[in-house]
């Protein structure tokens, strides 16, 4: 497809997003809740269908030798379709927040002012393998009323047309514009370009992928942003912990699954209790082939650990994103200091303390600069689904609009609305 053709299509989708976003949001609350239950059971009903596109993926991503734990984002099995298709119903039974009114005040001039909850209008979003993101941004757009255009990667498009043939289904069982879920049909990078700087039709792009595809979107898009860049998450070791749960949480942390964003990076060990805790976590993590990269008083330690991959850490290892069973491991005098680690080399996602110390935890809380901040708990848990979201469209380390896991809240905005009885202003 050449560039003028692209050119046409992505202006064509963004024309017909536009108008369908006026549709959607004066939908009623009752027919997004039917167009999100009819895509729950699509989902279901379409299993096999789905699983034979998602094999012709599969294969042309382990023929190009994709590496295994990308290969294993790309999967739609029935655990991941079933995950979808509840997300849907867990959206569908949440309250319907667009149109919702707040902080309504009588003013003295005799007016009264308050802020409605509206849909953004328009979202782009670009991400890369996960076809079953295609299914989270597809319920999110319907339940906040918005329209949106998907860019999925290459190496899903033949899952990510089956699964948006079943939205589009959806929608127009529950008479709902079939455009306001539109998959971008080509491959063509150059679609990417055109897609972040229609700001005609675009009200915001959500990036979801690698650093490099985030950092091109953010220098190149010509509307605003909602972005994370990488996912270096940390889980801090205190001193008092109970060790034994500190054991099992770094376990999940890690090697619950190596290639999501919220996977733990990054083990920090208060110096007072990493006798004790590293030859226990060294073990776990020998037996599940995890390569530690450790600073010099970690590396003593688990060097001694039998069967332990240990390698003396460099620099970049404390910034670095893995997604892969490897984890760069630090001792550190105590709070204090893996306070100021955090802060220093995180990606600002999602980091964790274990403790026993409620004082060390409420500091942790507060001081760690992170879109999620956990106390005695995985950071696996930094998800949308799991944070009673419904889903998420993406996880935002921004500062402002939307950060952290961003459900239909993140995909709305406020408008000010005034109500008077013939007043002027003198």
């Amino acid at each position: 497809m050449n560039a003028m053709s692209t050119t046409e299509l992505m202006n064509a989708l963004g024309g017909q997003a536009k108008a369908a976003s006026a549709l959607m949001a004066k939908a009623s609350a009752a027919t997004k809740q039917r167009a999100l239950r009819g895509l729950a059971a699509l989902l279901r009903a379409n299993l096999a269908p789905l699983q034979t596109e998602n094999a012709k993926d599969l294969e042309r991503a382990r023929a190009a030798g994709l590496a295994e734990p990308m290969v294993d984002r790309l999967k739609l099995t029935p655990k991941v379709i079933e995950t979808c298709a509840e997300g849907c119903e867990q959206l569908a039974a949440m309250a319907d927040i667009i149109g919702e009114v707040s902080g309504m005040k009588q003013m003295p001039s005799g007016i009264r002012v308050g802020q409605m909850r509206v849909p953004i209008g328009v979202f782009g979003m670009i991400y890369e393998s996960r076809p079953n993101v295609t299914i989270e941004a597809a319920s999110l757009s319907i339940k906040s009323g918005n329209a949106c255009i998907l860019r999925g990667g290459s190496e899903a498009i033949d899952s990510n047309r089956a699964l948006a043939a079943l939205v589009q289904q959806a929608l127009l069982d529950a008479g709902l514009p079939a455009h306001a879920v539109q998959l971008v049909p080509t491959t063509d990078r150059a679609a990417v370009g055109q897609l972040i700087a229609m700001p005609q039709y675009v009200d915001v792009i959500i990036p979801r992928g690698g650093k490099g595809l985030i950092e091109r979107i953010s220098a190149e898009a010509k509307v605003p942003v909602i972005k994370h860049l990488d996912g270096n998450c940390h889980t801090y070791v205190d001193d008092p912990c109970d060790i034994a749960m500190a054991v099992k949480v770094a376990d999940n942390a890690k090697t619950h699954k190596y290639s999501p964003c919220n996977a733990t990076e990054s083990l920090l060990v208060a110096r007072g209790v990493a006798p004790a805790f590293l030859p226990q976590i060294g073990a776990v993590y020998a037996a599940k082939g995890v390569e530690m990269r450790c600073c010099p008083e970690a590396l003593m330690i688990l060097s001694a650990v039998p069967g332990a991959h240990t390698q003396a850490a460099t620099e970049q290892d404390w910034s670095e994103e893995y997604l892969a069973p490897v984890i760069s491991v630090k001792v550190v005098g105590g709070v204090d200091e893996a306070i100021a680690h955090v802060n220093h080399y995180s990606s600002h996602h999602t980091d964790a303390i274990l403790t026993t110390d409620h004082t060390h935890a409420q500091r942790f809380l507060r001081e760690v600069d992170s879109a999620s901040v956990m106390v005695n708990a995985s950071t696996r848990f930094a998800d949308g689904f799991e944070y009673g979201l419904g889903a998420e469209i993406g996880i935002s380390t921004d500062k402002f609009h939307a950060r952290g896991p961003v459900g239909v809240e993140g995909l709305t905005s406020l408008k000010y609305i005034v109500l008077g009885d013939g007043d002027v202003r003198v």
